[in-house]
């Protein structure tokens, strides 16, 4: 009797079946780093992988549900925050993190495949929505003890004060075309403290921490 397919990103196999995982894993994010989301066919991954075709539609079925996989093992696998001590610092190394994956050879190039591929296949976004989801939670934690120390508002919107971080080092990268080095981290993550320490995200504006 054929095995019940797993849900996505819930199941965590050892020993072979995380083996196999890794491997097909591993190869698509390979193909979407080199050749682009348009190039991935679960036949082509199994034979990268060097694992049998049937196991690879049994456990994902769609490429969708594959990139959704990825996704969430990269959240997973993706560094910790860093805490300094200081708004200022936590949100530094925030930047600095979002800037070495996006000028990375292999992940930069992954990510924008992804992103292209989000904006006309809805299942790929809400793949990637859940990805930045696990980040931004990742790092909330540090505006909270910023409040908590008593560097900012207390109604402030941790959230968006995490999501002020990298907007403008993707939209150099997706839009404008200008360098993503670590001066325009700074930047950025100087701009979101300022922008915090004045007020300018207030729970309020959005629901904050009950609309999440």
């Amino acid at each position: 009797m054929a095995e019940p397919t797993p849900v996505v990103g819930t199941v965590r196999p050892g020993g072979r079946t995380a083996r196999v995982r890794a491997d097909v894993l591993r190869a698509a994010g390979d193909v979407l780093a080199t050749e682009g989301f348009g190039r991935l066919d679960l036949a082509d991954l199994a034979r990268r992988a060097g694992v049998g075709k049937t196991t690879v539609y049994r456990r994902w079925g769609t490429v969708a549900n594959l990139v959704a996989d990825l996704l969430a093992d990269m959240a997973e696998q993706s560094l910790p925050r860093t805490e300094t001590g200081t708004l200022d610092g936590d949100l530094r190394a925030n930047a600095r993190l979002v800037q070495r994956t996006l000028t990375d050879p292999r992940q930069g190039a992954l990510f924008k495949a992804v992103i292209a591929a989000a904006t006309c296949d809805p299942h790929t976004a809400a793949a990637l929505h859940s990805f930045y989801r696990v980040r931004i939670e990742e790092w909330v934690p540090c505006v909270r003890q910023a409040i908590e120390r008593g560097e900012l508002p207390a109604d402030t919107d941790a959230h968006e004060v995490i999501r002020a971080v990298s907007a403008p080092l993707y939209y150099r990268v997706l839009v404008s075309g200008d360098p993503v080095d670590e001066a325009a981290a700074d930047r950025a993550a100087a701009a979101a403290v300022a922008a915090a320490r004045s007020g300018s995200f207030p729970s309020s504006a959005t629901g904050g921490l009950a609309s999440r």
